[in-house]
């Protein structure tokens, strides 16, 4: 159930300096977040069936299909959260750059937020990732966003049922119009109020129909941060 900007638009060039492309073999799988030089914030589930050896990461990216000057391509360590078991919950992993990214114009990280807060429903929040387009499968050579609007907890259980749980989780909903996140977005950004609220975990697999679901930051910083400081487990 991974989550590809269905609709949206294509983003200003570099607009975006945080967004990490995640490539196996040089093929984009999923998006993810530089949040410091040496650490990008992505789904657990972006593993899936990779080996530790064959997921690089690229920063810099606008066309992910072409080898811009702007592009810087580094290999990684996985830490995916301990409690991931492959289902909804806990799906947030880090990896830890082989080597420190080289900040400039088109490389910056997004800071994380300061602490736990209330997200409230209705809030309007921007989605980003190179993911599925629409009914073709094809992935997005560049990089497109859109806006999407978080939910009530009640709307998210509604469709989710008990995957959905309101402590680690936000969900969203989108119009045709704006487009939203759809396969091939996953572990890309959810940005409220220029903050990092979420990352993209799950759509609905047919054709990425709403409620979309997102990993809450904000729940896991104790545990980014632990990481971060070199206490955590890689794999």
């Amino acid at each position: 159930m991974e989550s590809g900007i269905v609709g949206g638009r294509v983003a200003k060039p570099h607009s975006r300096p945080y967004m990490a492309s995640l490539q196996v073999r040089g093929h984009h799988v999923c998006g993810g977040i530089l949040i410091r030089e040496d650490f990008v914030l992505t789904a657990a589930h972006c593993k899936k069936g990779v080996r530790p050896d064959q997921m690089t990461v690229v920063l810099g990216a606008h066309d992910v299909t072409k080898k811009e000057k702007s592009q810087q391509r580094i290999e990684v360590k996985y830490y995916p959260h301990p409690k991931f078991n492959g289902n909804f919950d806990y799906d947030i992993m880090l990896l830890k750059l082989k080597k420190n990214a080289r900040l400039d114009k088109y490389v910056k990280p997004i800071g994380l937020p300061k602490k736990d807060k209330k997200i409230l429903a209705n809030i309007m929040c921007e989605v980003a990732g190179w993911g599925q387009t629409g009914d073709s499968r094809a992935l997005s050579d560049v990089l497109r966003e859109a806006t999407e609007k978080t939910q009530f907890t009640f709307e998210c259980k509604d469709k989710w049922e008990q995957d959905f749980n309101a402590d680690h989780m936000i969900c969203t909903t989108f119009t045709k119009k704006k487009g939203g996140i759809c396969q091939g977005d996953s572990g890309g950004p959810l940005i409220c109020k220029t903050k990092l609220y979420g990352i993209a975990a799950f759509t609905s697999p047919e054709n990425c129909k709403y409620p979309h679901g997102f990993t809450k930051v904000h729940t896991f910083l104790p545990w980014i941060k632990k990481v971060m400081q070199g206490l955590g487990d890689a794999e």
